[in-house]
């Protein structure tokens, strides 16, 4: 089928997707399916086109190969720049964890000594006026029996 359209245009061989246009001898021929790369001696691969006319296969195979190349390298890039973030905030955490326990322990060791000061000027405060149980005072309160 793609015979058919040899010595006729470039755009009418390449509507049919299985063909490959050849600019050395302007023939249209089918595209070799069995190997990747059409051989030399069919057409060399600056002057087959294939898709297209205004690009010759050997720029299709190099753009094609770039524009992988440079998707591999993203991926890649992504991934190793999401696992350094996730490790980096995951110490990140661990550190904030540490500083947060250690604040709340001083805020804890505050409280005891604040409850003890004030445990001590309550026991002044009631030996002072004779309330405490076990106090050196020979007054004692009275109670009414």
């Amino acid at each position: 089928a793609c015979s058919a359209f040899s010595q006729k245009s470039c755009e009418e061989c390449l509507k049919n997707v299985s063909c490959l246009w050849c600019y050395t001898n302007n023939t249209c021929i089918d595209y070799p399916v069995r190997s990747i790369l059409p051989s030399s001696s069919l057409c060399t691969l600056s002057n087959a086109r294939w898709g297209v006319c205004w690009i010759n296969f050997e720029a299709l195979i190099i753009a094609l190969a770039v524009v992988a190349g440079l998707i591999l390298v993203s991926i890649t890039v992504c991934c190793c720049y999401c696992c350094y973030c996730r490790r980096r905030s995951r110490s990140r955490l661990d550190e904030e964890e540490e500083q947060l326990a250690r604040k709340r322990e001083e805020r804890r060791l505050q409280s005891l000594q604040r409850k003890h000061e004030r445990k001590l000027k309550h026991d002044e405060i009631r030996k002072k006026y004779g309330l405490l149980q076990d106090s050196d005072n020979p007054y004692s309160r009275f109670e009414n029996e």
